[in-house]
């Protein structure tokens, strides 16, 4: 395994990568020319904010599975692209949640009691204690837009400084609300027209892009104070001059700029703008925190196929990982099993999650039944991040469907997959040992083990057949290992489900298909 850190970072990083018997390359001069020749040779890519992970380097990274952006913004990685490509894009959102939640109140206090402008009138000879007049803290209204780690970390603070907050995060959970002592609001609109104070602790993402503009700022009280530690293009630059000129917003402490570092900013020159170089996580704390969690992820990615904090997978947690673990399994089976039994263009699928199973987080086992469906028939590296991607361009409905409905299972998973020129199903589960069965398909009982070389024959069901079945398969010196037989009713059709030792010839497969009381057969492998 090799890895590239294309940025600074502390040593502990490539230490705990080398410990792991990963072999490391630290370069941080890449131009993107280089980077995008370079790059096709490495499974992993550590960063920090200076490395731009655009869509022409992605596709060159034919072997590349993970990306971890050592800190918490993933803004210079094009993630749909890495996502497309099947690379785990992650993050390591708690090494700097402190330093960041830290310095965002610092510019908060500074901002209102002129710190940085009372320290330059010093500094020139002077005392001008009237004019640096603050403004109390204690009593006033924060309002604090996006509740993640750092959010609630800066409202935690905030709320020991006797500071009434107003949250908004739309996705926050109504379990976390009462532990955060903080008034949640409906709308934005609430928070600018209450707020004495606004600190932004979102990503720079498509729709946050100038979410703060001219039509915002009018709205807000007037005299306010903002402080972002978040992303610069979360407000618009040109607006939020225009308002501190104006007085409508008395003072503005940016940490994040459009462009880093910032050349002719107009803010730089108004007394009421307090910037600094983008400090947030910059602490010698959290960068070690943020280099050591990164290389660990990585790790874990390569090493152990576990994945934490990644913004393009379903699933979070390593804990979450193995509690699913059974039943991607199975599904991934289910998936495979399909792909070999279906005609025809796949024109939907439709999976139903039954009992205990649908209670859990179904979008990876659904993920996982795509993967082995598409793993073998397309050209691109199919995979748990992209299988739905893939899946989406090539016009296929998925249907996900719950139900609590389990008949004789404590869990059940049906999948239909439909094509123009007609329908396969099965249906699995998965017992106590955690290995996974296939139950029925096409509606035949067949209690399958979804393992090696497995033989399906379809044909009339009478006596003798499997003696027939059982020498022709001797002759071709093929072993028998288990066999389940399933029919709907005595004398009809029945399949016959056989797990052999060696793949069966396509002529040996020909040979049985000609016998006339067989109708189909397939050779399976999984």
């Amino acid at each position: 395994m090799k890895v590239l850190i294309s940025d600074n970072l502390p040593d502990i990083c490539k230490t705990i990568l080398e410990s792991a018997d990963i072999q490391v390359t630290t370069k941080t001069d890449f131009t993107p020319e280089e980077l995008q020749k370079e790059i096709g040779v490495y499974n992993g890519l550590i960063i920090r904010s200076s490395t731009q992970c655009t869509p022409e380097i992605l596709e060159s990274a034919d072997n590349l599975q993970a990306i971890c952006r050592a800190g918490v913004g993933v803004d210079n990685v094009n993630v749909p692209a890495a996502t497309k490509k099947g690379v785990i894009v992650m993050n390591t959102p708690g090494g700097n949640t402190t330093s960041t939640a830290e310095h965002a109140i610092t510019l908060l206090l500074a901002l209102s009691r002129n710190i940085a402008q009372a320290c330059n009138s010093v500094r020139e000879g002077k005392w001008e204690r009237k004019k640096f007049t603050g403004t109390q803290v204690s009593g006033k209204v924060l309002g604090v837009i996006g509740l993640g780690k750092i959010g609630k970390e800066v409202a935690k603070r905030a709320i020991a400084l006797e500071m009434k907050v107003l949250g908004y995060d739309p996705f926050i959970s109504n379990e976390t609300i009462p532990q955060l002592n903080v008034q949640l609001v409906e709308n934005l609109d609430e928070i600018y027209r209450q707020a004495d104070y606004i600190t932004l602790h979102i990503p720079l993402v498509n729709d946050t892009k100038h979410m703060i503009s001219k039509g915002e700022l009018e709205i807000m009280k007037d005299g306010v104070r903002i402080i972002n530690c978040a992303r610069g293009g979360i407000i618009s630059e040109e607006s939020l001059y225009d308002a501190l000129v104006s007085g409508k917003v008395a003072g503005a402490a940016i940490d994040v700029f459009e462009k880093e570092p910032p050349e002719n900013n107009k803010l730089l020159e108004l007394d009421n703008v307090l910037p600094t170089p983008h400090l947030g996580a910059l602490t010698k704390e959290a960068q070690l925190a943020v280099a050591e969690d990164a290389a660990k992820q990585m790790v874990d990615v390569l090493k152990n196929n576990i994945v934490r904090n990644a913004v393009n997978m379903p699933v979070q947690g390593s804990d979450e990982l193995q509690q699913l673990k059974p039943y991607t399994a199975l599904t991934e089976k289910m998936g495979a099993l399909l792909r070999q039994l279906v005609r025809g263009r796949i024109q939907s699928i439709d999976i139903q999650y039954s009992g205990g199973v649908s209670k859990d987080n179904i979008r990876p086992l659904t993920d996982c039944l795509l993967v082995g469906l598409l793993k073998d028939v397309l050209a691109e590296n199919v995979n748990i991040i992209n299988a739905r991607i893939l899946t989406d361009e090539r016009g296929i409905k998925i249907n996900e469907i719950i139900s609590s409905a389990t008949g004789d299972y404590t869990n059940l998973i049906f999948a239909r997959i439909s094509t123009d020129d007609g329908e396969s199903s099965a249906s699995g589960t998965v017992f106590k040992n955690n290995e996974p069965k296939i139950e029925t398909i096409n509606d035949y009982r067949v209690d399958m083990d979804p393992i090696g070389h497995v033989l399906i024959l379809l044909g009339q069901d009478k006596p003798g057949l499997i003696g027939e079945i059982g020498k022709m398969l001797g002759d071709q010196n093929v072993n028998i290992g288990h066999m389940t037989f399933g029919r709907k009713e005595t004398g009809g059709v029945a399949m016959i489900v056989l797990n052999v030792d060696a793949v069966v010839s396509q002529e040996t497969i020909l040979s049985i298909e000609k016998m006339e009381c067989i109708n189909s057969a397939y050779m399976l492998k999984f």
